[in-house]
């Protein structure tokens, strides 16, 4: 044990050496200009609440077609009347932006990609990708043609546990992964009380894609798709609930995923039932095993050894934040690989959509390798 915590230091303080030379290089550079893509995701209050006057980024437009959304922020935080748009397009003609940030519903973010790409801006949204494969795969040739990033944003991306099971995999502390179980969610979206304009469409299997199943499927999706290096499952089983269809008439609220690969399985658990917010994996190896602990820990067990619990090293920046990300990713500092990448987002895409088709016909789903 003591040999792989030395181990997990020796590369955290490699990767600092490295991000702390590129933040000298570009410590001086001008803040990137950045626009918001609809107001309809709850995230974007978490967005004005600690990002609206950072001094790496400038808000140049907001758009968002209903107004009535749309004064509601603007008094909550003090917005200038000036950035407000009620369409996409024309904001981006006027205020060339580098950047868009999407808080739209998911079903849109195709088209706000597809918009982008036309004018040569970069688009981060807020997680899934997209509703369906086919528009996963649209957003990746819009991408590929005008020539943007596309990366998604996960609140696991830039946990240090997450970064840390990550690094035990690799580094084959633990072995070959042979089994992973995720367990994702919170008590519902109206338990917890999200804004009416996020619920209604939670609520909406068309603009969600689905309800648990989309909502928190995505996060174990992306986290396996990430260890395993990219690779598809081989078949995707879901099984999806409505225990409480008083609340969530139109969408699922309870589903568990079952991924093969040729040596591994993985388990997707997301649900608007647990008793408390979560975010937690669990990776088996050949030779040990690594379970995060929240966003700080992680618990290691090796073979011959002992459990122990282990605080994971701090990300170094900009991998410890999802704007510093993205505008390192714009001004090509950073390869735009990991969690949020285009590509690990459309193979999340292709299980979400295998998952549900799976669960409505009671079969196993085939992936295309």
């Amino acid at each position: 044990m003591k040999h792989l915590l030395l181990a997990i230091v020796a590369a955290s303080l490699g990767f600092i050496t490295l991000t702390v030379t590129r933040a000298q290089a570009t410590g001086d550079a001008a803040p990137i200009r950045v626009a918001i893509a609809g107001m309809a995701h709850g995230h974007v209050e978490g967005f004005f609440q600690h990002a609206l006057h950072r001094p790496d980024i400038q808000i140049v437009g907001i758009a968002e077609p209903d107004r009535q959304l749309a004064a509601k922020y603007a008094a909550k935080f003090g917005l200038d009347q000036s950035l407000l748009f009620s369409d996409l397009e024309d904001m981006l003609r006027k205020t060339h932006p580098q950047a868009v940030l999407a808080y739209t519903d998911t079903y849109d973010h195709r088209r706000v990609v597809e918009i982008c790409a036309r004018y040569g801006v970069h688009v981060m949204m807020e997680k899934p990708l997209a509703v369906s494969a086919e528009d996963a795969h649209a957003i990746e040739a819009a991408a590929r043609h005008g020539k943007i990033q596309v990366l998604v944003n996960y609140e696991t991306t830039w946990y240090r546990s997450n970064r840390a099971a990550y690094d035990l995999v690799h580094d084959q502390s633990i072995g070959e992964i042979r089994k992973f179980v995720a367990h994702d969610g919170h008590q519902g979206p109206q338990e917890i009380g999200v804004g009416p304009e996020f619920l209604a469409w939670l609520n909406d299997p068309k603009l969600g894609g689905g309800g648990a199943l989309y909502d928190f499927g995505c996060y174990g999706a992306d986290l396996i798709t990430w260890l395993m290096d990219g690779r598809r499952p081989a078949t995707v089983t879901a099984v999806t609930q409505q225990i409480k269809p008083n609340l969530y008439p139109r969408v699922d609220d309870e589903a568990t995923v079952i991924l093969t690969y040729p040596r591994a399985q993985a388990i997707l658990q997301a649900s608007w039932n647990w008793p408390f917010d979560r975010k937690d994996i669990e990776v088996y190896g050949q030779t040990g095993y690594v379970l995060t602990v929240r966003h700080d820990d992680v618990r290691v067990r090796l073979k011959g050894k002992d459990e122990q619990q282990i605080a994971a090293k701090p990300l170094p920046p900009p991998y410890d934040d999802s704007l510093a990300f993205f505008s390192a990713v714009i001004r090509g500092q950073v390869s735009p690989d990991g969690p949020s990448s285009l590509e690990t987002n459309v193979v999340v895409a292709e299980i979400l959509d295998a998952a549900r088709r799976s669960a409505a016909s009671g079969t196993s789903i085939p992936l295309s390798q």
